[in-house]
């Protein structure tokens, strides 16, 4: 057997295609390394034989290390920690759990750019406001480990981890990428008669996580000087954490939202801010125009963007630039879900993200820092 190199890299395949035509034409790169091919020798057959076996057993190589390409980039690593480390890890100041949810197993359900936002969120979270790894737990379908997958029963337990011993001075983030929906309020909570929900992916078998719910878990046990920032970019969303100040920003004040029934909605001292996507009664659009191939939720990817030139700003400003490239995309019917929406109702689609919060404050002196 002769032993001869076959090529892989790009700036060899061009000399290959040139060559490799020629009676015992062997390619070499100095840009990659000898990769080893066993062909018969070359005395073995004609010179015809010879240029037709020399290209096919090259080709064969070259498409077969493709397929092996295409095949690893199939396996997604985990955004998460090994398993062991979750009972070696201390506690940390700054914890977020990241939500994105694709529902594989509902196609007419699906949703494209999830796990993108997922990983733009966890970047962001790392990278501009000093996260650790470790302790941002990231639930989504590609999560090989079922602890991880975007159950109601995981996505509980990961928010009842994300409060937990909180202390002073600790930084909380909740991040939600995934349908939303409403559901008739049977509890006199909402003005509008309407809870809103998140749908985890066993949604239909475990049921959803309604904002009274949401409140149970991350709101009323935030202790005096911790804060939660819950960025929820779904459909009806608005009020999905039950806060009882919403802030209004064509007329630039907060009006209450205290339900109707007086229960409890405040948290135990601390402070919790919801950042959503639309109003209760809007649809969340996702697009493909802020990055050309993939899909990002329009509210996720403006606010990262934001963030990562402008870091710390006001909420004020903050709202003003959000909407400001809502509109500026809308006018350039961009937004394929807003376009969608225009035809299937007949009707101007808009989406007003939302500010709500525990306690009123100053939006344009408070910045904002996850």
């Amino acid at each position: 057997m002769d032993m001869r190199r076959n090529t892989s890299c790009s700036r060899c395949r061009q000399s290959f295609m040139a060559k490799s035509m020629t009676k015992g034409a062997d390619v070499e790169c100095p840009s990659c390394k000898p990769n080893y091919l066993p062909i018969l020798a070359d005395e073995q057959y004609s010179s015809s034989q010879q240029q037709h076996y020399g290209l096919r057993s090259r080709m064969r190589c070259f498409y077969s290390q493709i397929r092996g390409k295409v095949h690893q980039s199939t396996v997604t690593p985990s955004l998460n920690p090994d398993p062991p480390a979750f009972n070696l890890m201390k506690r940390s100041s700054k914890r977020a759990v990241l939500c994105g949810i694709t529902y594989n197993n509902r196609k007419q359900y699906r949703l494209k750019g999830t796990t993108n936002d997922v990983r733009n969120m966890r970047d962001l979270l790392i990278n501009n406001f000093g996260y650790p790894g470790h302790f941002i737990r990231v639930l989504t379908e590609e999560e090989a480990d079922p602890r991880f997958i975007p159950t109601r029963k995981n996505i509980e337990d990961s928010l009842n981890w994300l409060v937990s011993d909180s202390r002073r001075g600790d930084s909380l983030v909740f991040f939600y990428f995934g349908h939303g929906l409403r559901q008739p309020d049977f509890n006199n909570d909402e003005d509008d008669g309407f809870d809103q929900a998140i749908c985890p992916v066993d949604s239909q078998e475990a049921g959803m996580i309604v904002d009274n719910d949401l409140n149970t878990l991350i709101v009323r046990p935030l202790t005096p000087g911790v804060t939660l920032h819950a960025i929820v970019d779904a459909c009806h969303s608005g009020t999905i954490l039950d806060l009882p100040k919403v802030y209004m920003s064509e007329e630039k004040n907060w009006v209450n939202n205290s339900p109707p029934s007086g229960a409890e909605k405040r948290t135990s001292g601390g402070l919790a801010i919801s950042i959503s996507a639309c109003l209760d009664h809007q649809a969340a659009a996702d697009s493909s125009a802020f990055t050309p191939g993939e899909m990002n939720g329009a509210l996720t990817y403006i606010l990262a963007e934001i963030l990562k030139k402008l870091p710390g700003p006001t909420y004020a400003d903050l709202f003003d630039l959000i909407n400001e490239t809502l509109n500026n995309v809308n006018q350039s019917s961009c937004l394929a879900n807003t376009r969608f929406l225009r035809r299937l109702f007949n009707s101007n689609f808009s989406q007003t993200p939302l500010l709500s919060s525990s306690a009123a404050f100053d939006v344009y002196k408070k910045h904002l820092f996850l």
